[in-house]
């Protein structure tokens, strides 16, 4: 894989409890970066408000107090990851030929890559109920996720529901086994091997070329 997207947090602390500081003005910040640590190391069951106070090095309260309560700041965590998520996509477009097709696989590859790098929250935004999906902000962030392969899609030359199905699935499919270790044979394969394995799949998703209106 090329460098990894935009991550929310610095690599973790050592002791992966121990209070982590911040600088004035970036409390926010600072507790959807410990929030998403404390997502990776104890999973969404075992998420505490407490401790994610703990990882920022603030009050208890302080996560209440920006929050609500450990939902609301699962669901801004969610609604910060589905930008993340279209920002790596944005990182493989930007440097993918401009042809439409490939600008559609490089979004592929960047899917995967969130979903290897940053595994607690891509299940998160994708396998949790506990974000409130209702939340204004939570559903324009998902929204703009969707309608970015929703125009990928129709750039490339797709123009039904299926179309945009068929693509989602393939890129979904592949980066939710690749971060939960199953494609084992893939896994082991060099670098840029893998990655080459990876986008001729992604092809083989691709509308074809001067498809007519389907549905």
């Amino acid at each position: 894989m090329t460098d990894s997207p935009p991550k929310l947090r610095d690599a973790p602390p050592a002791d992966p409890g121990a209070a982590r500081p911040y600088h004035h003005g970036d409390l926010r910040a600072a507790l959807l970066a410990a929030a998403e640590d404390e997502l990776a190391d104890r999973g969404v069951e075992g998420f505490s408000l407490r401790q994610v106070a703990k990882r920022a090095g603030v009050s208890h309260a302080a996560p209440a107090h920006h929050f609500g309560d450990a939902q609301g700041l699962l669901t801004a965590l969610a609604a910060e990851g589905f930008r993340q998520f279209l920002a790596a996509q944005a990182a493989r477009e930007a440097v993918a030929p401009p042809d439409p097709g490939e600008q559609l696989v490089a979004a592929g590859l960047g899917y995967v890559d969130f979903a290897m790098t940053r595994p607690a929250l891509f299940r998160l935004l994708w396998q949790s109920e506990r974000p409130d999906f209702t939340d204004a902000d939570l559903g324009q962030a998902a929204r703009a996720a969707f309608q970015h392969l929703v125009d990928q899609v129709a750039a490339a030359g797709g123009d039904s529901t299926a179309d945009e199905g068929a693509v989602w699935a393939m890129a979904h499919g592949l980066a939710d086994l690749l971060a939960a270790g199953r494609l084992e044979s893939m896994l082991t394969l060099p670098g840029e091997t893998r990655e080459a394995m990876i986008a001729d799949i992604l092809r083989r998703a691709l509308p074809p070329r001067g498809a007519s209106a389907t549905g």
